[in-house]
């Protein structure tokens, strides 16, 4: 029997992903072993702290409970608004920023089967980590709840059909998005949408002080009040909320409302799974004309027409002057930089700025940082303890470095692979590879620090640190970002993929995944570091007004401080060292 065309594009991609692994063992067992020893110690830590943190939750007395249900409806509900964007942002660089999507719709093979293969991929490629996130989370909730066997390969399955709803829904997204980008309503509508959406949502959920009477007294009221702007992730029709109610009811023993919950959500995964895959094929080939054709989006725009004329003018004008563009310009300002330098910095630039994906996920990662910082300002007026001062400082730190491990993972470890298989002509250019890598080192380091740097200055004002904290905050995040950019360049030189230009492929692959554990290892330790060691360490050893006996110790921060150095040092500078040896023997 002939197979049909998807059967072979699925078949031709499984070998091939096969072959890799297998071609990866062979070459490079021991780092798959270390990496295998990384993501397993990743699970076990993932799945104790997830274990304690709801056994202590639930122990809360009379609210244990209502706070578990809470907080399993509202991580569903982000995890799928972002997996959501994240599908939305990966299958549009897949389905029409892809070489491999394009060479397809040459070959004759049915535009239904190559986004139907597209569909998968993009799926997986976004829910990977959503997946690796909420494995040990709902182990360590089914252990708590003591449930029955049966709950784990229930669990598993709901999980498979609800990533199905965000993979549909991105793809579908993508597709419209890309066909109708250039119209004027299209983009008047998309913008009035988004301005409301972001109106509705500073002011539904703003947050409110509570006054100190409440908070010493009616402790329930506060609770309530505390819930209330949660309230959203139990909207009924929501498929997180489909997904959390089938696996609470599943846990507490109420089978037959799990059941229909579940019923509920595979109902609609094979619905619009069924209704994307099939009909969505004409839709997508007619959007890939309509990208391929096109110019800017904004060309219908009398105004856009009006300042491109004006620059291009404005250019042609500069150039004749002085042959060079306005980047070079910038860029040559006070002559620091050589002439080589420069025109390999304005290339990278300009690479990173023309891929909207690239730096419209940055734009999304750091935008959902400042929005968390600005939000610190209301928490802190309820940090009246030295304990939690401490606390929530050391966890902003954390959180903004886990933030930068995420960029420093996502968008620097691709840049060498991003050269593709014009390498060689960098190669041959007179820097030499070798600069090339540490000029990319350097970049990334000064654009990331700008703004983790900015970030972990402005969350430090709105918990309103003392200066010589804010000034230890921002030398440990200085510190931090060198060292995470060191290791996403190094290992990026390392684990080279020449022959793919999709970055999320580049970073999805070993490579990429193994940077990431690394990383993650790296902050999880410096943080717990510089907790215990720092001058106000002793802050973190009781809870309330008993924190104020302890006193600053100098030695011990010094101590620790150079410890955290010298580990910083070593992580980054071993990576980017074998990184810049390899390259140097490839350029010979």
């Amino acid at each position: 029997m002939q197979p049909s065309p998807f059967q072979l594009v699925l078949r031709v991609n499984l070998r091939s992903m096969g072959r890799r692994f297998v071609s990866l063992w062979r070459h490079s067992w021991l780092m798959v072993g270390l990496v295998t020893v990384f993501l397993t110690g990743y699970v076990v830590l993932a799945f104790g702290l997830f274990f304690q943190g709801l056994r202590f939750l639930s122990r809360f007395p009379g609210l244990g409970g209502a706070l578990v249900e809470r907080l399993i409806f509202l991580l569903f509900a982000f995890l799928f608004g972002l997996l959501l964007i994240s599908n939305l942002v990966i299958s549009y660089s897949n389905l029409f920023r892809n070489r491999e999507t394009a060479f397809l719709l040459t070959l004759p093979v049915s535009s239904r089967a190559i986004f139907q293969w597209k569909l998968i991929e993009s799926t997986l490629l976004a829910s990977w980590a959503f997946l690796f996130l909420i494995a040990p989370l709902l182990a360590a909730y089914g252990l708590v709840n003591a449930v029955a066997w049966h709950f784990y390969p229930a669990v598993v399955l709901l999980i498979g059909l609800f990533i199905v709803l965000p993979g549909s829904a991105g793809a579908w997204l993508a597709v419209h998005l890309a066909g109708n980008l250039d119209r004027k309503a299209f983009q008047i509508i998309t913008a009035v949408t988004l301005l409301a959406v972001g109106t509705l949502i500073l002011f539904r959920f703003r947050p409110e002080p509570i006054p100190e009477a409440e908070l010493e007294t009616r402790v329930l009221t506060v609770i309530d009040r505390l819930l209330d702007k949660t309230r959203f992730a139990q909207f009924p029709m929501l498929p997180s909320y489909w997904l959390s109610s089938s696996v609470q009811n599943w846990a507490d023993g109420a089978v037959r409302s799990a059941v229909f919950f579940a019923l509920v959500l595979l109902s609609h995964a094979l619905f619009f799974g069924t209704w994307i895959a099939t009909c969505m094929g004409g839709a997508f080939y007619e959007a890939s004309s309509v990208v391929q054709s096109r110019g800017s989006v904004f060309a219908r725009w009398k105004w856009f027409q009006d300042w491109q004329e004006r620059g291009r003018k404005k250019k042609d004008q500069v150039s004749s002057r002085l042959g060079r563009g306005g980047l070079e310009i910038l860029l040559g300002v006070g002559n620091f930089l050589p002439t080589d330098v420069r025109a390999l910095l304005a290339k990278d630039l300009r690479v990173f700025w023309r891929d909207t994906t690239q730096w419209g996920q940055t734009a999304m990662l750091f935008g959902l940082l400042s929005i968390y910082t600005v939000n610190l300002r209301h928490f802190s007026r309820q940090l009246d303890s030295p304990y939690w001062i401490s606390m929530v400082s050391y966890l902003n730190l954390g959180a903004c470095a886990l933030n930068l491990a995420t960029i420093t993972t996502r968008f620097i470890f691709p840049q060498f692979s991003l050269e593709g298989k014009r390498v060689w002509v960098v190669g041959l250019a007179p820097l030499g590879l070798v600069r090339v890598v540490l000029l990319k080192f350097w970049l990334g380091s000064a654009s990331t620090l700008v703004l983790t740097l900015s970030l972990i200055l402005l969350s430090c004002s709105m918990l309103r640190l003392d200066v010589g904290r804010t000034a230890f905050f921002a030398g440990a995040i200085t510190l931090m970002s060198l060292t995470l950019n060191a290791v996403a360049v190094g290992m990026g030189a390392l684990f080279p993929n020449f022959r793919e230009q999709n970055p999320n492929k580049i970073v999805n692959g070993f490579g990429g995944t193994f940077c990431l554990v690394v990383s993650f290892v790296y902050i999880v330790g410096s943080v717990a570091l510089l907790a215990v060691g720092s001058p106000w360490g002793w802050q973190l050893t009781t809870i309330g007004d008993d924190a104020a006996e302890g006193g600053f110790n100098a030695a011990k921060a010094a101590f620790f401080w150079t410890i955290f150095a010298l580990v910083s040092a070593l992580v980054g500078w071993l990576p980017l060292r074998l990184g810049l040896r390899r390259v140097a023997r490839t350029e010979l």
